[in-house]
């Protein structure tokens, strides 16, 4: 159920975006959805996320007051610091050199703007931070990927993204009780690292618990050769499974028998009907 705007615990936070591509702009559309008001700044030249896919960067920017300025003038450099003066959190994703080169470094913003929070968007952490990269650079060195095929999320923006909200929301929250902004910086080659962590430990990857070890926690094909998506963990929900289905041992071939018996749609009702995380294998979406 939604929350009206009044009720929403960003209401009355202003926020600037410089972030274009797809971390800022996700987090930006995360933020609005939490009640914060956003103006998103673009360069003359537009945001490449608008050419690339129009439909997404209009559902992104829905909701957001969007500027046009060249920050490398003076009058636009101008116009961003009155934005800057009512705003609670700048998100930014240039490389740091970029920003120092527009006086828009944390060392630079702070002390003109004492009560503003940053959360910077970088590639990389640290001394890194200047190297250059995207989300598929990103997972290569991460080991999530299985050439040759191409990821069908961006792991890295999209997680990315949902990081910048968290640490922004830290630092909205460490700022209404010291009255002075902080800076966080989220690195994206770093939050695929985090995340490949469930499969350096071993829960996911090929032959793992959630990576078709588990005979309950799979995908099989159906009598009308659709499929359907098992997710019995649980050992309540893994005995039922057993019971309903009249199957004994629960491995891999008995299930693959068992599903072959229904159609997909009917699968999934029987499952909704005796409580049971099963559903359907929708169609991969194609653009």
């Amino acid at each position: 159920m939604s929350v009206s705007t009044a009720e929403s615990p960003l209401s009355g936070v202003r926020v600037v975006t410089l972030a274009p591509n797809l971390p800022g702009p996700v987090a930006a559309n995360r933020l609005v959805t939490l009640g914060a008001t956003v103006t998103k700044v673009e360069p003359p030249a537009g945001d490449p996320l608008a050419v690339a896919s129009p439909d997404y960067y209009r559902l992104l920017a829905e909701g957001q007051e969007v500027r046009t300025l060249d920050l490398k003038d003076a009058a636009g450099r101008e116009a961003l610091e009155s934005l800057l003066e009512d705003a609670d959190l700048l998100i930014t994703s240039s490389r740091p050199r970029a920003l120092e080169k527009l006086g828009l470094a944390w060392a630079d913003l702070h002390p003109r703007h004492p009560r503003l929070s940053q959360v910077a968007v970088v590639g990389h952490a640290g001394t890194d931070a200047d190297r250059p990269g995207h989300d598929l650079t990103y997972q290569a060195k991460a080991g999530t990927l299985s050439p040759p095929m191409m990821p069908v999320i961006p792991v890295a923006d999209l997680a990315g993204a949902e990081r910048v909200v968290g640490d922004a929301t830290a630092l909205l929250f460490h700022a209404s009780r010291s009255g002075t902004g902080g800076y966080r910086e989220v690195a994206l080659a770093q939050v695929v690292e985090d995340a490949a962590a469930s499969v350096r430990s071993g829960l996911c990857g090929p032959g793992t618990p959630l990576g078709g070890g588990l005979p309950t926690y799979g995908i099989y094909r159906t009598a009308d050769d659709g499929w359907i998506a098992l997710a019995a963990i649980e050992p309540h929900f893994i005995m039922r499974l057993g019971e309903e289905l009249g199957v004994d041992p629960m491995d891999r071939d008995s299930l693959e028998g068992a599903f072959l018996r229904r159609g997909q749609d009917a699968w999934e009702q029987w499952a909704a009907e005796r409580d049971l995380p099963l559903a359907t294998v929708r169609p991969a979406l194609r653009s």
